[in-house]
């Protein structure tokens, strides 16, 4: 959607639409945030609750072209998938800015550190299953507890999300596990790198029979 459209005048301007103009006035101090990051995640998180309160965001470094992605996300959320996709299809074009939409999958998938706690993706095994017409999966945490569950569930969520993109951690896979690397079925498991293979090469099979 072009600027003109989105900001041109008659008829109610739609949550969306509030948001990309609210967005471009404030840019350029949303583009340098690191100067004052708590007031500008503040104010986008505010304006991101206006279009639905479970959208969440990321941004990537400065690339080499000189431009940020603005990965807008649905938090894992899969209701708040349709707010995403409206949000990112009103999105004008940006000078500065690349809007994606879902937090996508990386590679090599980086370590990832909630409060004290920091874990290597190398150090993160899976296991696959069946569950109906989807793949569930167990991730194995060399330290994970039952009493750290909601810690290392969020870590897991996390690296899945590195590892196969949010939007296919919410459609491809069914349940989702955590356990510790001395349970009796880590065994065999693999490394979290080869997950996104796995799971690739089961749904071009599934297409190929179906």
């Amino acid at each position: 959607m072009g600027i003109l459209s989105l900001f041109g005048v008659g008829g109610k301007a739609t949550e969306e639409e509030k948001f990309w103009k609210w967005f471009q006035k404030h840019s350029n101090d949303i583009f340098h945030f690191e100067r004052d990051r708590e007031k500008v995640f503040e104010k986008l998180t505010t304006a991101l609750t206006n279009v639905n309160k479970d959208l969440t965001f990321e941004f990537s470094p400065v690339r080499e072209n000189g431009k940020r992605e603005f990965v807008i996300s649905a938090g894992g959320i899969k209701s708040a998938f349709s707010s995403v996709e409206s949000l990112c299809q009103a999105a004008p074009d940006f000078e500065k800015w690349i809007v994606v939409a879902y937090r996508q999958r990386r590679s090599p998938l980086n370590e990832l550190s909630i409060g004290d706690v920091t874990v290597k993706a190398e150090d993160v095994y899976f296991q696959l299953y069946p569950d109906g017409d989807k793949l569930g999966v167990v991730l194995f945490f060399e330290h994970f507890s039952q009493d750290e569950y909601p810690l290392y569930g969020n870590l897991g969520y996390l690296f899945l999300d590195e590892s196969l993109g949010e939007y296919d951690v919410e459609t491809k896979l069914g349940f989702i596990e955590f356990q510790n690397t001395s349970s009796s079925h880590f065994e065999g498991a693999r490394p979290l790198s080869s997950l996104a293979e796995q799971v690739d090469a089961f749904y071009a099979n599934s297409s190929i029979q179906g």
